[in-house]
């Protein structure tokens, strides 16, 4: 929705004012078409020539995420809070076996099916129980626990920039490919030098046209999207500390409570629950 509004108003603007001022948006209109396939089609070209399939792939996802409303809220971390509580009380009270049948199977597991919206996140219950698994086996400390989930963390983060970086540099291309078009049109101008000074007019106006909209597709359309990517694209990392900052706290011997209580303080301020809210929540939940 912010997205919509975001280009109904910058485009409005520039339209707007342009209208306002006298300009005649039919020289505008006339080129449109040809201007944007010439642009965007080249755009698109390279776009594909420049990535992966697997980036492909996930750019055109990230095009889609861009236009839903962040799923990383308040309800959901105080839902990821109660879920790591049970599982750290129930460990603590029954001993880390008792919870070996929730790990290998978390699908089936009475508690991950209590906490739907994180217990249905394939990303999120494979990041608790592997290293769950990790702690019921007992062969590794909280040091090297904690590189291994800094190393995956960052995998997770590099393979989520990558979509960002993508789409970033199809914006940094568009400008330059706007120039194409606008030289194409002027060489299309030369051509016609015999022509009226009006219609010479006319097609000077349509190759500049190009020009507008590379830089303007570039600033006001695709660069705004990248930006918005990669802040969803942090929320999910951030997510996944707040998973590694509970966890390790509990390897280190805190009880749950308060192990929850030092995945919390990671969360951004605007999702993070107080004390005692999150508190009556996972207490609340048992």
């Amino acid at each position: 929705m912010f997205v919509l509004i975001g280009w109904l108003v910058a485009l409005g603007c520039v339209f707007g004012v342009f209208i306002a001022h006298g300009g005649n948006i039919s020289v505008v209109l006339h080129a449109l078409p040809f201007e944007m396939i010439t642009i965007m089609g080249a755009a698109l070209g390279a776009f594909v020539a420049n990535n992966q399939p697997k980036v492909l792939k996930a750019s055109l996802a990230g095009f889609g995420a861009c236009f839903k409303g962040s799923k990383y809220t308040k309800s959901r971390y105080m839902e990821l809070m109660a879920l790591l509580y049970d599982l750290l009380q129930k460990a603590r009270k029954e001993g880390l076996m008792a919870i070996e049948k929730d790990v290998e199977d978390p699908h089936n597991s009475a508690l991950f099916q209590k906490y739907a919206t994180v217990g249905k996140d394939h990303h999120v219950v494979e990041f608790i129980t592997d290293y769950l698994r990790m702690m019921v086996s007992g062969n590794l400390n909280p040091h090297e626990i904690e590189t291994l989930m800094d190393s995956e963390i960052d995998t997770h983060h590099h393979e989520g920039h990558q979509p960002v970086a993508a789409i970033q540099r199809l914006a940094g291309g568009l400008p330059a490919f706007g120039i194409v078009a606008a030289v194409l049109g002027v060489v299309n101008t030369m051509g016609s030098v015999g022509q009226p000074p009006a219609v010479l007019g006319a097609m000077i106006g349509s190759a500049l046209v190009g020009t507008f909209l590379g830089i303007l597709l570039s600033y006001g359309i695709f660069e705004p999207l990248a930006g918005l990517l990669e802040q969803k694209m942090d929320e999910g990392t951030k997510e996944l500390q707040c998973i590694k900052t509970t966890l390790l706290a509990s390897m280190q011997g805190y009880a749950p409570a308060i192990a929850v209580e030092f995945g919390r303080k990671v969360l951004y301020s605007t999702e993070r629950p107080a004390f005692k809210e999150l508190e009556d929540h996972v207490k609340g939940k048992k």
